[in-house]
């Protein structure tokens, strides 16, 4: 009686990733692996490399793309959406041209046909079955827990299972939680134990483990465990030496051994995408239920992947604008290449990796819609479209310099601004979010490493990090999405401190209601909404907005009448989002703290990265606020403190009635 190992590492970076990043991972992480591996030619490894990664070691490591090449034999190549998209969040027809475009880069260069398929983030749901089928896939990776969600015992799963979907089958390899937890976190010799408890009957004796290459250098601590004190090479030895562990590979296994059952999953993930997916106004009572069920987890479920599009309204309008594209898309290489590349999952959730907080993620994302855009044309018109798919229109204006997106239903807001020719979202601002872990963030003078393994030669996977961290946080919670031309009414209480932190009266209904569409034309629109200003009783209120666009500028005309007796203050608020913040100039001076109070009729904010000046000019002097927008979020190293926009804020003082006239341009600069 034998275990049988079945390894494999799962390779992945974010589209167009920092090179200093991805040149970091390979040289710490990628390399040594397979240096290693190559001493050991009997031990079998089953590898998943996303298609943009494999072609970006193709191009900038050529010795390593060759090393892999050598150790094909050694290797089974698993294929996979091309540019690593969530296969369920996607249409049909992409993600079955994504899947066929990495096998058959993998048949060009590996001379292999992958016969299994990563399945991101192992994002289980029913309706890929068909597709995987007509891809040839036979088997894919999920978790144990996909199982267990679905009622197959934990002592029932070193084997593989078969699901169906329309007379359309496909195998299940399920990862087993604890080897992902120990491999290669624990001690080598507690490791071997641990592969020793799989020992069975043949069919029944599989241990499964498919995760993370980042795990093997650079996940915290682990270069100094798996290579500088040979973690790795122990592990090779000590599986080939031992005659109760044999190596093979998962199309060995699938051939030569019979499915365990069948099984119907639900729709799922591994355990942990349930906890950080879990919808905000049901996470105090769930991590209660936790907290109350330990050793119990897995009959605990959490929420399901698609909730991130509903916990991030930046999520969720990244992914409905690549689902626009993919609807109205032309048949051409160029453009089918930019969608597909929208598509990669990394930016779209957050979990113990930064996701959608990262703002470079964002960046790429948008910078391929708008690379689609541009490929379809260039005209000056206006396109009324339910983009978010909510039955509410949007209206989105094309000059030939840039596109801008107006969501009436979210106060008439500003939702995107795209310049062209940059390929940039000055619109790509982040809201600031109230997440369950911000409880748990500990200020510490000095950065303080605490082991919580219970062994010296254990160490801590990212899933026990400490949020600690040495800076003075400030946790601040917006109400409303945080977009540009929103609109507030205070009163003279109204400071910059309190608007920085969100925290002051707002009299009206106009920030995060919806307005209507009073007309719209190729290059303009007019909105109305009759709202309310809200004191001792609710005032009758209307307020006016229009926008009028032409090359590089916007005119905007905001006419506000209330019946309000009150004396109260207009605020007109933008977020803008910058590739650099450090170099940004306002009125041509430095920024030089995150706060900043001005009196005047223009403001022009200097982007020195991409070379551009946006300009505000107003009919008359305003009172200006500015402060910079950060976001606390966790991430593999801890706490992250990101600036996420500049927010301006544009305050005139009124009784009765209001105008606001002002025009924004962007201009290169001379």
């Amino acid at each position: 009686m034998q275990t049988e190992l079945l390894f494999g590492i799962h390779c992945h970076q974010p589209i167009d990733n920092f090179d200093n990043v991805v040149l970091e991972i390979i040289e710490k992480s990628y390399k040594p692996f397979f240096n290693i591996l190559k001493e050991y030619p009997a031990f079998k490894c089953s590898v998943h490399f996303s298609g943009w990664l494999l072609e970006y070691i193709q191009m900038h490591e050529p010795k390593l793309f060759a090393l892999m090449q050598q150790l094909s034999p050694q290797l089974e190549f698993f294929t996979g959406g091309y540019y690593e998209p969530i296969l369920a969040s996607i249409p049909s027809r992409d993600r079955v041209e994504q899947i066929n475009k990495l096998t058959h880069y993998i048949q060009t260069y590996f001379n292999q046909t992958p016969k299994g398929l990563w399945l991101t983030e192992r994002i289980w749901d029913d309706s890929i079955i068909d597709d995987l089928v007509a891809c040839h896939i036979e088997y894919v990776i999920v978790d144990d827990y996909h199982l267990i969600a679905s009622g197959v015992s934990r002592e029932n799963l070193k084997g593989y299972f078969i699901t169906e979907n329309s007379n359309n089958h496909i195998a299940l390899f399920p990862i087993d939680q604890t080897l992902r937890y120990t491999i290669p976190f624990a001690s080598i010799d507690k490791t071997i134990e641990t592969l020793h408890t799989f020992v069975g009957e043949e069919g029944e004796n599989a241990a499964i483990i498919f995760d993370d290459g980042e795990k093997f250098g650079v996940w915290p601590k682990t270069y100094e465990k798996v290579y500088e004190k040979e973690w790795l090479k122990n592990f090779f030895e000590r599986c080939l030496a031992d005659e109760t562990i044999h190596v093979s590979t998962f199309n060995e296994y699938y051939t030569q051994q019979q499915a365990i059952s069948l099984a119907y999953l639900p729709t799922v993930s591994y355990h942990e995408m349930g906890e950080w997916s879990v919808l905000r106004e049901l996470e105090k009572e769930y991590w209660e239920v936790l907290s109350k069920n330990k050793g119990q987890e897995h009959l605990v479920r959490g929420g399901i992947w698609k909730n991130f599009f509903l916990k991030y309204q930046e999520s969720n309008w990244i992914h409905k604008r690549m689902l626009e594209l993919s609807k109205n898309r032309l048949i051409s290489d160029a453009y089918l290449d930019a969608l597909y590349r929208t598509q990669c999952n990394d930016v779209l959730w957050h979990g113990v990796f930064g996701g959608i907080y990262l703002p470079n993620l964002r960046d790429n994302a948008y910078k391929y819609i708008i690379e689609c855009e541009n490929i379809i044309d260039r005209e000056a018109k206006c396109i009324i479209r339910d983009i978010d798919l909510d039955l509410v229109p949007e209206y989105k204006f094309y000059t030939p310099e840039l596109i801008t997106i107006i969501n009436p239903k979210r106060g008439g807001q500003i939702v995107e601004l795209d310049l062209r020719d940059v390929r940039f979202n000055y619109q790509n601002t982040l809201t600031r979010y109230p997440e369950h872990y911000h409880a748990k963030i500990e200020k510490s003078d000095t950065q303080i490493d605490e082991e919580t393994a219970t062994e010296a030669d254990d160490i801590d996977t990212i899933h026990t990090t400490t949020l600690k961290t040495d800076e003075d946080i400030e946790l601040y919670i917006d109400w409303y999405l945080k977009k540009s031309a929103v609109d507030h009414i205070s009163d003279e209480h109204f400071d910059l401190g309190l608007f920085q932190s969100c925290q002051f009266k707002e009299y009206g209904d106009f920030a995060n209601q919806s307005f209507s569409v009073k007309e719209s034309s190729q290059n303009d629109i007019t909105l109305y909404r009759d709202g309310g200003i809200y004191d001792e009783k609710k005032y009758e209120t209307t307020l006016i907005k229009q926008f009028a666009y032409q090359n590089r500028t916007i005119s905007c005309h905001n006419a506000l009448v209330t019946e309000s007796p009150k004396e109260l203050h207009y605020i007109v608020e933008w977020n803008l989002h910058f590739e650099d913040y450090e170099e940004l100039l306002i009125n041509e001076s430095e920024m030089a703290e995150d706060t900043l109070v001005l009196q005047d009729s223009s403001l022009t904010i200097t982007d020195t990265s991409l070379h551009q000046n946006l300009h505000f000019s107003f009919d008359e002097e305003v009172d200006i606020y500015i402060y910079k927008t950060k976001s606390i979020s966790q991430s593999e190293s801890g706490v992250d403190y990101t600036i996420q926009s500049i927010t301006l804020g544009f305050v005139k003082a009124f009784s009765g009635s209001c105008t606001m006239d002002y025009t924004f341009s962007i201009e290169p600069v001379v």
